[in-house]
This record gives C-alpha cells, sequence and structure tokens, in this order.
C-alpha cells in the first residue's frame, strides 16, 4: 500500500495524463497545408461563413471552383463576375445553393456614365440559373424626341455627351401598351426583376424602379463536382480545384488527392502502419496505468469516475465527426476562451432554463450576440447535434441565425443573432399572480407576429431540402427583433426528416407540456409529422389570444379546460378583455386568431390545416372562416422547464 499511499497526492496529475495519453487524437498530428488554409469558412464583405465553391481575397483559389471567384472588398457588398458583367452579391445560402444578386453598375444608379457599356444580363454556359419566378426590364437610353410619348413616371433623366437625351424603362407589357417603337433608342439594357416587383414597377415610377435594380434577384447556381464534393466531405476531406489542372481536388489531413480521401487512410490521412503503430504502444501503456488504478484505487470515490470517460470521449468523438462533416462548412466555430471573451466573462445573463443559460455578448466585429452556455449533463450531445444540423440548413426572416457555436470538451455553446426584444411570453397578456407581461404590442402586431412564426415553421416544413420538424414551438421560442419580427429559436429537440417522409418514427414524447400534440403522447391518434408543430403552433396563438386569465375558473383546474373557456368565449362572441378596451377591428383580429388556434389544435392530426393553409386564413377575410368543431383535448397545465426529450432517431 506504500506506492499507492506515495500516489495519491497525484491523482489528478495521473487521470490527466492518461486521458490525454489514451484518447488524445491523431488529428493533432501535423496538416495539409491547404487543408489547414481551406478548413476553417471565411467571410467576404458582409457575407460571413462562406465555403466552397467560393473563393477570393481572402481565399486561394485551391479552396473554391472556377466562375465563383468574390471581390471583398470593392464597394458595400462582395462582387462577382458573370458572363464578363459585374454583380453584387447581396446574400448566399449554401445549403439551398441560391443567391441574390444585383448588377453593379445599374445598383447604385439608373443612369451611370457608363452605360453604354452595360451588357444584357446573361447566365448562359455559366453555372448560375435564374429562379423562374422573374422577367425582363428594359431600360431604354439616349433616345431621340420620338420617345417623349411615353408617360412621365418612365422616363429616365440622364445625358450623353454633355447633352441632355431621354431615356426611359418599361417592361414588355408596357411597350405593348404604348405602341413604343424601341429603334428611337441607341441603347437597350434587359435586368431580369422578380415578378413580384413588376406590377411595382407598372404603378411605382422611378422609385419602384431603382428599389429594384438595387435589391436585384434571385439566381440558383449548380456546379459540376458537386457529386464528388459530397463524397469528398464524407469522408473527412474539403473540397478544392488543382489551380494547375482546374480539376476537382480532395484536400485531405495529409495530402489533397484528386477525387476523395483514402479510405484506407480515414479521416485523419495518417497511413495504417503508423496508425498500428500509435494504437498499439499506446493501448499497452495505457492498459498497464488502468491496471495500476484499479489495484491501488479500486476503493477511493474520486477515481470512480475514470469508468465513464471512455463513453464520455465516445460521445466527443462522434460531435467531432458530425462537425467536421457538417458544422465547419456551415458556422464560425469558436474556443471556449473566445465564448468567455464575447461575454465578458458571463457578466450579462439573459435568461437560465432546463438546457443551460444564455448570456448577451459582442463578437470581435462589435455584433451582438445571445450565447447559450449548454449543461455539460443535458443528455449525451444529442441537443447540441440537433441544434447544429437542423438551424445551420436554414435561412429564413423567421428562423435565428446561427452564427457559430463551440464545442470544446464538455463544454458547449451556441452563438445566436441578438433579439433585443427577448422572447414572446412577455407580450403575453397574463393576468395570474404568478405571470405578468410588460406590455402588449397590440392586436395587429400580435396578428403579424402570427403570420411571421407560421411563416417560419411552414419553411421548415416545406422549403427546406431537409424537412424539419421542430417539437417545441411556444411563447418562449419565439424571439422578436428591434422591429418585432418573430424568430423561431431553439431547435433542440427537432427532427430531420427528407420531405417524402410524413411519418415520423419516435420513441418517447418530446416537447413542452402543454403544446405537445396528442398523437406525441399516444399513436392511437394518429402518426407524428409536421401536423404536431401545427398544434403546437395553435396552442401557441390561443396562448397570444387567451393569456390564461385569472379567471378562467375557480381553481387550478381551469386551465386543463383552456381550450374548451377559448371556445365558449367565441360561441358566445365575447370580446377578450386582456390588456384594456379594443375596437371592432381589434376584435375581428382576436376571432380570426382564435378560429385558426382552434382549428390548429383539432385532435386529429389529418383534421388540422398545414402551416401553408394556415397562412392563407390569418391573410384572408374573417368571413372565409368557419367555427371548427369542438374535436380538441384538454390541455394539461403548462410550464416552460417541463420538457421531454429523446435521443434522436431517424424518421
Amino acid at each position: 500500500m506504500g506506492a499507492c499511499v506515495f500516489l495519491l497526492p497525484h491523482v489528478h496529475f495521473i487521470i490527466t495524463f492518461f486521458f490525454l495519453l489514451v484518447f488524445v487524437p491523431t488529428s493533432y498530428c501535423e496538416e495539409d497545408e491547404f487543408y489547414r488554409e481551406c478548413f476553417t469558412p471565411f467571410q467576404c464583405g458582409n457575407l460571413p461563413n462562406l465555403s466552397y465553391p467560393f473563393w477570393g481575397d481572402k481565399r486561394p483559389e485551391i479552396c473554391g471552383y472556377q466562375g465563383f471567384r468574390l471581390r471583398c472588398q470593392e464597394g458595400p457588398f462582395p462582387v462577382i463576375t458573370i458572363n464578363d458583367q459585374e454583380f453584387y452579391v447581396k446574400f448566399v445560402n449554401q445549403s439551398e445553393r441560391v443567391m441574390i444578386i444585383s448588377l453593379k453598375d445599374l445598383s447604385q444608379t439608373v443612369c451611370p456614365p457608363g452605360v453604354a457599356e452595360i451588357l444584357n444580363t446573361n447566365l448562359n454556359e455559366t453555372p448560375f440559373s435564374y429562379v423562374p419566378e422573374f422577367e425582363n426590364v428594359s431600360l431604354f437610353y439616349n433616345c431621340s424626341n420620338k420617345a417623349t410619348m411615353v408617360p412621365t413616371p418612365y422616363k429616365i433623366s440622364c445625358s450623353a455627351n454633355d447633352e441632355q437625351r431621354d431615356a426611359f424603362y418599361a417592361t414588355d407589357w408596357l411597350l405593348s401598351k404604348w405602341n413604343q417603337d424601341p429603334s428611337d433608342c441607341n441603347i437597350r439594357v434587359e435586368v431580369p426583376v422578380p415578378k413580384v416587383d413588376v406590377e411595382q414597377l407598372i404603378s411605382g415610377g422611378m422609385e419602384a424602379l431603382s428599389k429594384a435594380l438595387r435589391e436585384g434577384f434571385n439566381v440558383t447556381y449548380m456546379f459540376e463536382t458537386i457529386s464528388m464534393c459530397y463524397e469528398c466531405v464524407h469522408l473527412g476531406g474539403i473540397c478544392g480545384t488543382d489551380s494547375s489542372t482546374f480539376r476537382f481536388t480532395c484536400l485531405c489531413r495529409d495530402q489533397p488527392y484528386p477525387y476523395n480521401c483514402p479510405k484506407a487512410k480515414g479521416n485523419d490521412g495518417l497511413n495504417v502502419n503508423r496508425k498500428i503503430v500509435i494504437g498499439i504502444t499506446v493501448g499497452v501503456v495505457g492498459i498497464l496505468i488502468a491496471c495500476a488504478f484499479n489495484f491501488c484505487f479500486k476503493r477511493i470515490p474520486s477515481v470512480s469516475s475514470i469508468i465513464s470517460l471512455p463513453k464520455i470521449v465516445k460521445n466527443n468523438q462522434d460531435l467531432e465527426a458530425f462537425l467536421k462533416n457538417h458544422g465547419p462548412l456551415v458556422v464560425n466555430r469558436y474556443s471556449f476562451s473566445e465564448v468567455k471573451k464575447m461575454t465578458n466573462l458571463f457578466k450579462n445573463k439573459l435568461g437560465q432554463g432546463g438546457y443551460g443559460s444564455v448570456y448577451k455578448g459582442k463578437l470581435f466585429d462589435h455584433r451582438l450576440v445571445a450565447v447559450k452556455v449548454l449543461n455539460a449533463s443535458k443528455g449525451e450531445g444529442q441537443e447540441f447535434i440537433n441544434e447544429v444540423a437542423s438551424i445551420s440548413r436554414t435561412s429564413h426572416i423567421n428562423i435565428v441565425t446561427l452564427l457559430g457555436f463551440c464545442f470544446e470538451g464538455q463544454k458547449r455553446a451556441l452563438i445566436y443573432e441578438f433579439m433585443p426584444n427577448g422572447s414572446l411570453d412577455k407580450f403575453i397578456c397574463y393576468k395570474s399572480p404568478l405571470k405578468s407581461s410588460d406590455h402588449h404590442l397590440g392586436w395587429e402586431t400580435m396578428h403579424q407576429i402570427s403570420i411571421g412564426i407560421a411563416e417560419g415553421l411552414e419553411y421548415l416544413h416545406r422549403g427546406c431540402n431537409t424537412r424539419i420538424v421542430h417539437f417545441d414551438i411556444k411563447p418562449h421560442n419565439i424571439l422578436l427583433d428591434e422591429n418585432f419580427c418573430p424568430k423561431i429559436s431553439d431547435f433542440g429537440l427537432a427532427k430531420l426528416c427528407t420531405k417524402k417522409d410524413s411519418i415520423i418514427s419516435m420513441l418517447e414524447a418530446r416537447g413542452t407540456i402543454g403544446y405537445i400534440a396528442p398523437e406525441v403522447f399516444s399513436r392511437n391518434f394518429g402518426g407524428v409529422s409536421s401536423k404536431s408543430d401545427v398544434y403546437s403552433y395553435g396552442m401557441m396563438v390561443l396562448d397570444m389570444v387567451g393569456g390564461r386569465e385569472e379567471d378562467f375558473g375557480t381553481d387550478h383546474t381551469s386551465e386543463k379546460y383552456f381550450p374548451h373557456w377559448i371556445y365558449r368565449q367565441l360561441e358566445q362572441g365575447n370580446k377578450s378583455k386582456l390588456c384594456g378596451e379594443i375596437s371592432i377591428e381589434e376584435n375581428e383580429i382576436i376571432r380570426k386568431l382564435t378560429i385558426i388556434g382552434l382549428w390548429c389544435i383539432q385532435t386529429i392530426p389529418s383534421e388540422r390545416p398545414s402551416m401553408s393553409k394556415v397562412i392563407e386564413m390569418l391573410k384572408g377575410s374573417i368571413e372565409a372562416l368557419n367555427i371548427p368543431p369542438k374535436h380538441f383535448l384538454s390541455s394539461p397545465p403548462r410550464s416552460p422547464s417541463s420538457t421531454f426529450t429523446i435521443s434522436m432517431t431517424k424518421c
């Protein structure tokens, strides 16, 4: 026992040494310089987290693909050249392969000095293609006096060679209406415009034209090497292009390869013999140390935690593998020391829940962020994976933006855009002594918030390549920006499914009590699907309308019959007495929200509307809505922290 007594003061040192020696990943070996340079996403102008196929000023050509070079230092936006025309890149969604671009020469003025050199927008023989919903608008310059028959709102005041010459713009429909001869003008430039803007161009004049040219149009892009890129990333590599041959290359940890990282070398790029030698050496030493621990410390409680190390390490390795294949391509990764700096050592706490705590922070470019630090004991990383996997696939005005993450041992954090107005929950007018609202936003604003949330959910269910079911829609998970635009957050319980899957396989209930659909509790009501989110949305809308007043009943059972109370108020035509007196128009909004909420919480999933139908109902007239049948269950008392979670399973 003397040896054991000698070792006792060094228990923590030995544990740390044992952990590092046995479990340190071989990926810390020297990496190929191109792999290291292309591994981290880059920022170009106002566009963060860009990766293959994009490259440019801050990114070598080997990291990208021909035709996707960005110039990052010219003007307010990155510039891309397509068929000798320069375009500002306003927005990029890499998961959907969608860009918004605008013609550089016409973005700032409709009468640029070099107008004679501007070409018609042409995407032929490029990786880019128009989104189907567009129409060309023609700009005519250097026109003769015959063009004066064009109505004044469509005229453009331009000069050529110090001489004032007429110019105007028109759609094909306007040209046919005016019977105008385009040959009266020396220059004609055609620019695509989204169809949604065409009507505004017809009625809005120069202001509408300037806005359309400035905001640009949507294009999709496709590159020939996309299938090879997918295989390369799947095997742990990074997509690139050989700058000498201009052919696809897979950048692996040890060196570039023509197609993908060799399977025999694994994701870390080490040769097999080297791995065998390292493995045997580490294994033998590890076994010897483990035996010493077992002999000397099997009765010492402080060392018993070693038993959980292999499980922790396996979970961490699984998370690392996932993040290598998904994380770096989408969002920035930060160290925990960087997280501490951006939160000023976690000084400003915004909130806390079962998942952990949220702190206000500031990125190094001075953008405000909300940093969610997850509890180390919260599951085995499933919620972290869910959140990164689902939200990094989204790009929508009503979905909160994930700006980065931290994964360092058991320290996990998620960095989001900061929402200055907090969650929707505090703007719902509760009259219970246990809850209160800061203030009510007004029923028109509440109506717009309902529409925004519905459009965000409809995007998750139908707008993504991968369908996402959220499973935890509630007021606490709806954040409001400075303009009270709602954004869906907290994807820790979400499930990712292919679009063809209509029914989701689940082992246990997940969500917050009071918002969970009946079929999630019991399959007797039907299969779990996106209609489960519709139910949660309906209960949330009824919360917004009813607010859980004190006078629902005489005891705690009143909350149990909340939907029935709402239904009774609707049948009786009662006005809401929440937050003061209301007008006739506001009462119509409340009635509309109530009817829609009750349709959404129908017990049988097939009787609930889809989110696209909900949006149609929200934007339509109250007269078009029928009161739904009284087919809904009692709602158990709810609590923001009462959640069910399970491991992430496939659909």
